[in-house]
């Protein structure tokens, strides 16, 4: 589901990109849950994209980035560590945790759910203002119900 862990970009299913818009901003929610800070999310839709090497017309991934902004800075940390412990007790698998390569070195934490057929990108920007966690949800691919086309929105 990480566009890091190969090429191969699992199927998840029949949909139309409205539910699997509305499923994915479920697994948006769930992940909120878990931060088990007080703070608030940006208020962003998720968005359809293609499915690399699919036919446009009938397959289609949904992704939906957002932010959290912990109600204070010292809860950065804890909601990233909150994130890191809570994923893997909630069927995600992290294939990825540290520092990035940028200057301010920002903790990257990657993990992918099998079941849902989703993955997550969540960096933990401390040196913002104001701080905050940017996440980034990418479902599998979906095919669209026979004689539908893929919806852009």
């Amino acid at each position: 589901m990480t566009d890091n862990d190969s090429d191969e970009i699992p199927s998840a299913g029949t949909s139309t990109s409205r539910d699997a818009s509305d499923a994915l901003e479920k697994v948006s929610s769930g992940i909120y849950d878990l931060i088990g800070v007080k703070g608030k999310a940006s208020d962003t839709q998720p968005g359809v994209m293609d499915c690399s090497g699919k036919d446009t017309k009938t397959y289609f991934r949904v992704f939906h980035p957002w932010s959290f902004y912990p109600a204070s800075a010292s809860d950065l940390a804890v909601a990233m560590e909150r994130l890191k412990t809570e994923l893997p007790k909630n069927g995600w698998k992290i294939v990825d945790y540290g520092p990035d390569t940028s200057k301010n070195k920002n903790i990257t934490l990657t993990a992918d759910n099998d079941k849902v057929k989703v993955g997550v990108h969540i960096v933990q920007m401390a040196k913002n203002d104001p701080p905050k966690l940017s996440l980034d949800l990418v479902s599998g691919c979906y095919r669209v119900p026979d004689g539908q086309e893929v919806e852009r929105f």
